[in-house]
């Protein structure tokens, strides 16, 4: 069994695994990536789709050339395939293709922000990437679900806040798994609670749909998911590509978001009749290549199986957990105890810059990291310790050092190997942090990326 485990069955899927990448020192190693949460390598499969399908790349909807008929249909037949991954509405449900979730949710929060009613308010939450809070800020009130001591959402804040608005809120908008902590969110639940006080709910599923199997639920039940949003570029598929699916209905009212081509019906100098909802808010000529590319990351998903995916991970995640958490001086930001936690591990070493870590992961020994906030601000500063009033001295010193921390996010291709080499590494920068700290701060330019393309 542990043999088995150890020959990752997802490594020969993916692109780009054994690149070597240089180190200060000149010599060469084989790169680990530990940043999965914000951007996955490629499919294997993903690559020679795109390639098999360049040949016959066209506009969509221009025409009845051959090529562009092809194209038309693969667009549009994509709509299909999208809906029966996450089990939405094959008839009510629109897809939207988009560029990626923070372009899905800034559409989402244009359209419904011209729906002149009573209700002006939107539920976010503390651990929202800001692509799930920003867009929401210059056009409703806007307030944030909190959370407990570990990061994790409060279920019962969540309804004191439905009660406190008496039918004033608009849309509970919630991630389904968060992007630092990687706590998996009760999504269903979360609907239920929505639904009850007579609002709808947005999933930001872009950190989940990589690990686990999402499911929209029939309209009419009380767990349905009314909007979900989630982007192709963590999903193994690059190009730059996402969706935003919700009902049809909500979407025929109102301007669009962008306008232009393709959003158009008719045109005069003095009238305008938009299409119907999705092409009315799929202006301009669309990222085909993008959705192909998504496309064949979901059969590719299909193929594979998520509960293999996830019962791989979930190993890997525990066995990586168990061996950083004994290394001296390790603070970790997640709590580990409950089965609810895509692999994702956030982390200090104390007396160490988080950016003086991730670069000495990276120069020294290969691994990529992401540190920072991760565009998850608000969440950080409560994780950290930080009030309102202690970051305001960052906002009054721009160049200051922000805090942060470092994040490892695992893919389904990451191996036990790869995971003892990191731990090796970050033990040494432990043990040796004096020397680490004096040979990086002292030039911050010591390490210059070389041109490899």
């Amino acid at each position: 069994m542990y043999n088995q485990i150890m020959n990752n069955p997802f490594r020969k899927l993916v692109v780009g695994v054994d690149m070597q990448v240089p180190l200060s020192n000149g010599a060469y190693t084989t790169a680990i990536n530990l940043d999965n949460a914000a951007t996955t390598p490629p499919f294997l499969s993903v690559m020679g789709e795109i390639n098999k399908f360049a040949p016959w790349y066209s506009s969509i909807h221009r025409g009845k050339g051959y090529k562009s008929m092809l194209s038309t249909d693969i667009y549009e037949n994509g709509r299909d395939i999208i809906k029966k991954f996450v089990k939405a509405d094959k008839e009510k449900d629109i897809v939207i293709y988009t560029k990626n979730t923070t372009d899905s949710i800034n559409i989402l929060s244009y359209v419904l922000s011209q729906k002149k009613e009573d209700k002006n308010v939107v539920l976010s939450s503390w651990m929202e990437h800001a692509a799930n809070d920003l867009p929401w800020r210059n056009k409703f009130i806007v307030d944030y679900i909190d959370i407990d001591q570990s990061g994790r959402l409060l279920l019962d804040d969540l309804e004191t806040k439905l009660r406190k608005y008496k039918g004033k809120v608009k849309l509970v908008t919630v991630t389904a798994a968060a992007n630092v902590t990687g706590y998996i969110n009760p999504i269903h639940e979360i609907a239920k609670l929505a639904h009850k006080y007579k609002t709808k709910v947005l999933i930001d599923a872009a950190q989940l749909v990589p690990h686990d199997r999402i499911d929209m639920k029939p309209f009419g039940s009380d767990e349905h998911i009314d909007y979900l949003v989630f982007s192709a570029h963590k999903m193994y598929a690059p190009f730059g590509s996402g969706v935003l699916i919700g009902a049809k209905d909500d979407f025929e009212y109102g301007l669009p978001y962008a306008q232009g081509g393709s959003a158009i019906r008719l045109v005069t100098h003095a009238k305008v009749a938009w299409d119907e909802p999705p092409a009315k808010d799929e202006a301009g000529t669309p990222n085909l290549m993008g959705i192909v590319a998504l496309i064949e990351a979901i059969k590719t998903f299909n193929f594979l199986g998520f509960r293999n995916i996830d019962e791989y991970e979930k190993l890997l995640h525990q066995y990586a957990y168990a061996k950083i958490k004994c290394i001296p001086g390790i603070k970790i930001y997640n709590d580990f105890r409950k089965d609810d936690t895509i692999s994702i591990i956030p982390f200090n070493i104390e007396g160490m810059h988080h950016q003086i870590i991730s670069k000495i992961l990276s120069f020294e020994f290969g691994i990529a990291v992401r540190n920072g906030f991760f565009c998850a601000h608000p969440y950080c500063e409560r994780l950290l310790g930080y009030s309102e009033k202690d970051m305001a001295y960052y906002f009054d010193n721009p160049k200051a050092l922000l805090p942060g921390m470092v994040r490892v996010s695992i893919g389904m291709y990451n191996t036990f190997e790869e995971m003892d080499r990191f731990v090796y590494s970050l033990n040494t920068i432990a043990m040796n942090k004096n020397y680490y700290i004096k040979k990086y701060e002292s030039n911050r330019d010591y390490y210059k990326i070389k041109n490899q393309v």
